[in-house]
């Protein structure tokens, strides 16, 4: 009798396992590919930290179709080659639905390619440099281009202080610093505004005495800051240093706490274009930042606020899509989908569009969202009325 009743139990057993496994595989896994140590940290930490508040609260709400929600997170330290690493383990060891990421638009370049090869959407929330969303059919991002944003920050700087002339300081060996370079020259020309002096450092470099000197040498009204958050608050520090009170104008990259940290009240009168701000009193976004704030005991920023809205974004495409198992069907059911998603986020109102085709054929999709220029006051960044 014992051996039988073990025999009819098997099965049960066996039943149980299957179901348990089938429970298992209802899960959507997402890949997340963010620097989480290195320099870039300062903003992969935010990412990741926007990415687990939305997809908690989403998954807490019974997740998208009954399916819950999975991260794979992965840290690509903010190093190409370590990107296309965590790239090709999230989509072929992984077997993730898409890939969030990476952190800086020079990582981009080298790993999109590979989930665009692989036909898995790749969704970037801090790629704002050109040319990101031409590398293929399967690149989104919700991170609004510098050549959206930077006309608008400088049309605003030019009112706002009475500025006549520049000068331009800009990182020459990063894609991010140096698409956003391209866009202020050739925002400073149509707007008819000199240039003094164009200086340019490499990554790492900690010392720009030489080139702010000559900087000062032309006396201009503001400085042009292409740059990310620890050079630029150097860069700050350095100018104060030398006398020099002139206000800066920059991306969004000087958009991080580690600004304040390193350049402290010495970055008042920055101007800094970006498509969030805590001030904006929406109750998408008053809400994310209690949520934000009491999960992890600290303020958002632009980068933790756009990461939350991508993974809304997804959520949103998802309910659209009728998971069948095939991964490689449910991949492109994904990118088909997202195209058509209008959501009012934590950074408002929020819609893709289409970039411009290349060699006649549909590439990706970039930000339809507009520009919010702040202004630094207090070790902090307030609207700019």
């Amino acid at each position: 009798m014992q051996f039988n009743t073990m025999l009819k139990t098997i099965p049960a057993l066996l039943i149980g396992a299957t179901l348990s496994s089938a429970a298992l595989a209802a899960d959507i896994k997402l890949g997340v590919a963010e620097a989480l140590t290195g320099p870039a940290a300062k903003y992969g930490v935010a990412i990741k930290n926007g990415f687990t508040l939305a997809s908690e609260e989403i998954n807490a709400k019974g997740g998208v179709n009954g399916d819950k929600l999975a991260l794979v997170i992965e840290d690509e330290q903010g190093k190409k080659e370590e990107a296309i690493n965590v790239f090709k383990k999230l989509i072929f060891q992984d077997k993730v639905l898409a890939v969030f990421g990476p952190t800086l638009s020079n990582s981009a370049f080298a790993a999109d390619p590979i989930a665009n090869a692989a036909k898995v959407v790749v969704f970037g929330t801090s790629n704002t440099a050109d040319g990101i969303t031409a590398m293929g059919p399967f690149t989104f991002r919700n991170s609004v281009m510098e050549a959206d944003v930077l006309p608008v920050t400088v049309k605003a700087a030019v009112k706002h202080f009475g500025i006549k002339k520049v000068a331009v300081i800009y990182g020459n060996d990063d894609a991010f610093t140096k698409s956003g370079y391209d866009v202020f020259k050739a925002t400073l020309e149509q707007q008819k505004i000199p240039v003094t002096t164009t200086e340019a450092y490499a990554k790492g470099d900690v010392d720009f005495k030489a080139q702010l000197t000559k900087i000062k040498a032309g006396n201009p009204d503001a400085i042009v800051c292409s740059c990310l958050a620890e050079e630029a608050a150097n860069i700050i520090l350095q100018t104060r240093a030398l006398g020099m009170k002139q206000p800066f104008i920059g991306g969004n990259g000087l958009n991080s706490p580690k600004l304040f940290e390193i350049a402290k009240d010495a970055g008042d009168n920055t101007l800094m274009g970006s498509p969030w701000s805590a001030e904006n009193q929406t109750p998408a976004n008053k809400a994310f930042i209690a949520a934000y704030k009491a999960k992890f005991g600290a303020d958002p920023d632009q980068f933790a606020a756009q990461a939350y809205d991508a993974m809304y974004i997804v959520a949103d495409a998802l309910k659209n899509v009728k998971l069948s198992g095939n991964l490689a069907k449910d991949r492109d059911a994904l990118r088909a989908a997202l195209p058509a998603v209008k959501i009012d986020g934590a950074t408002g109102k929020f819609a893709f569009r289409a970039a411009p085709a290349v060699a006649g054929k549909q590439v990706g999709f970039d930000a339809d969202q507009e520009a919010i220029v702040n202004i630094a006051k207090g070790g902090k960044f307030v609207l700019l009325k």
